[in-house]
């Protein structure tokens, strides 16, 4: 899964355990490895660099650093693979809810990290597809609302059944060469306006 052509962006306070990682991550073929010293405006430097991966390593992750790799999640779409040293449950549900795709607690040895890495891009990814076919999902539901509505629109305006309301939303799509959706909207809009 990993391949030499990854940037990974390390976040780690300690200078020993940022060595054990990039170690870990050279030994793994990782191609470039950037230490990134301290937490400081986090999502600027993540951006900056642009990494595939972050890896970030904390004695005992705090809301602030959870709060901040949740923006690196979400913003800038990266994986993020958690090494701490302690936890607690909701510690763990925080990490969960931010987004963190790998979440290890007491585990940083430098032959697991290649297999933990792996592990965080595809749970990112895996996400990532749900996020969007869940976005998916909601804008055809709300697509459908709104074909509802305007054959609604047109069967109290005409005196349309359905099925004729729907073909005449169909046929309008197809001579203007638009999504039927894009129809129904304007036709909602319209009605919305004249009240």
């Amino acid at each position: 899964m990993t391949d030499t052509n990854l940037t990974v962006a390390v976040i780690d306070p300690s200078r020993a355990r940022a060595a054990i990682l990039e170690e870990g991550l050279r030994a793994a073929g990782i191609g470039r490895v950037v230490v990134v010293p301290d937490t400081a405006d986090l999502m600027e430097r993540v951006a900056a660099l642009a990494p595939d991966v972050v890896v970030i390593h904390l004695e005992s992750p705090s809301r602030d650093i959870l709060e901040q790799m949740s923006s690196v999640t979400r913003q800038a779409e990266r994986p993020v693979a958690m090494f701490v040293d302690r936890s607690d449950a909701a510690m763990m549900q925080a990490a969960v809810d931010a987004g963190i795709s790998a979440y290890v607690v007491d585990g940083l040895r430098p032959e697991r990290i290649r297999s933990i890495l792996d592990i965080a891009i595809l749970r990112h990814n895996a996400f990532a597809r749900l996020q969007r076919e869940l976005s998916e999902a909601r804008g055809e539901l709300a697509d459908r609302k709104l074909i509802e509505r305007a054959k609604g629109i047109l069967m109290n305006l005409k005196g349309l059944t359905e099925e004729e309301a729907y073909k005449q939303l169909r046929r309008k799509a197809m001579n203007e060469k638009r999504k039927i959706a894009d129809i129904a909207r304007a036709i909602v809009t319209t009605a919305d306006l004249l009240g």
